[in-house]
């Protein structure tokens, strides 16, 4: 038994849990009905005009095993194309290639996303089913310097409605007086540490360094 195995347990110690819905509805109540009816099946115009605006979500999958991915995805404003009121398709980018999200959508096609706008604390929450476009005439749409996605994922909306700033309250993420970036070391420190021991410190300080942001969309 590993030191951190032990050390759950002794946290867990006496913990009592949650198996059932009724558990879980007796300690926290029922929604509200606002709460309740706010899930829509198709973008109203001002979901629109959020997606217009917003340059980066979230997308949340599992596979079929159950093993789950959260994926960043962010670009200008409006990368996201609105296709009708009931399809969306978010344009993949040069990145690291692993594609967990992608593999699990190739084995169960639920997937969440949530919108977000820099300085506000409410979101757009959109669930459906995905799946992976190759090619398609609205590629053209999606170029960014001179970069045309090789791959789109397409989402038929089931549910979407908007979520309350409560979090971003209370963890005042959007408040410049609450910014640590340096609270723990660089991304070329991490690097170093975690992914890439065989790396020098110096290579990897110049790799992510100030011309990291001018290769972001090259493959």
């Amino acid at each position: 038994m590993s030191e951190r195995t032990q050390d759950a347990q002794d946290a867990l110690a006496g913990a009592v849990e949650i198996t059932s819905e009724a558990e879980l509805r007796e300690l926290l109540g029922e929604p509200n009905r606002h709460a309740r009816e706010k899930e829509r099946t198709s973008l109203h115009p001002l979901d629109r005009e959020w997606l217009a605006h917003s340059p980066f979500c979230l997308v949340a999958t599992s596979a079929a095993d159950g093993t789950c991915d959260v994926s960043p995805k962010g670009d200008p404003p409006g990368f996201t194309k609105v296709l009708d009121d009931t399809t969306i398709a978010v344009p993949e980018r040069p990145g690291n290639k692993r594609v967990d999200g992608f593999r699990n959508v190739l084995s169960n096609p639920h997937v969440g996303l949530i919108y977000f706008l820099p300085g506000r604390g409410d979101t757009l929450r959109i669930n459906g089913r995905a799946r992976l476009v190759r090619e398609a005439p609205f590629f053209d749409d999606m170029i960014v310097r001179r970069n045309r996605p090789k791959l789109a994922l397409v989402v038929e909306i089931e549910e979407v409605f908007h979520h309350c700033s409560k979090a971003f309250l209370r963890s005042r993420t959007w408040e410049p007086d609450t910014w640590t970036p340096d609270a723990v070391p660089s991304r070329a420190r991490l690097a170093k540490a975690l992914d890439r021991p065989e790396d020098s410190l110096e290579f990897l300080e110049e790799y992510y360094g100030a011309k990291y942001a001018e290769k972001i969309y090259q493959g």
